[in-house]
């Protein structure tokens, strides 16, 4: 059995920065990709990063030079550092692992970007 278990959100002003975390636990033996989702309200799921276990990254286009996403591969724990926060930015974001084949997901965090 897996685990993906996000943490970091919450409320932050426009300009402002969150840091989001992810660990993954359980039966993660061949564990792959580590990435982002989100979704605002009445909007599809969009991904917003991902990290392979070598450390190739993929951002989408709307939030590259503001989000970094970075592992721990001793950890299986993935972050995202997101700065200069839009409201657009607001969604609930999940995390993900791919681990031989299959996707695992969070429940996901809340971020909301509001003055």
């Amino acid at each position: 059995q897996v685990q993906v278990v996000e943490s970091g959100g919450g409320l932050v002003q426009p300009g402002g920065s969150l840091r989001l975390s992810c660990a993954a636990s359980g039966s993660i033996f061949g564990i792959r990709d580590m990435g982002w989702y989100r979704q605002a309200p009445g909007k599809q799921r969009d991904l917003v990063a991902f990290i392979t276990t070598g450390g190739s990254t993929n951002y989408a286009d709307s939030v590259k030079g503001r989000f970094t996403i970075s592992r721990d591969n001793a950890k299986n724990t993935v972050y995202l550092q997101m700065n200069s926060l839009k409201p657009e930015d607001t969604a609930v974001y999940y995390c993900y692992a791919r681990i031989n084949a299959r996707q695992y997901e969070g429940q996901g965090t809340q971020v909301t970007v509001s003055s």
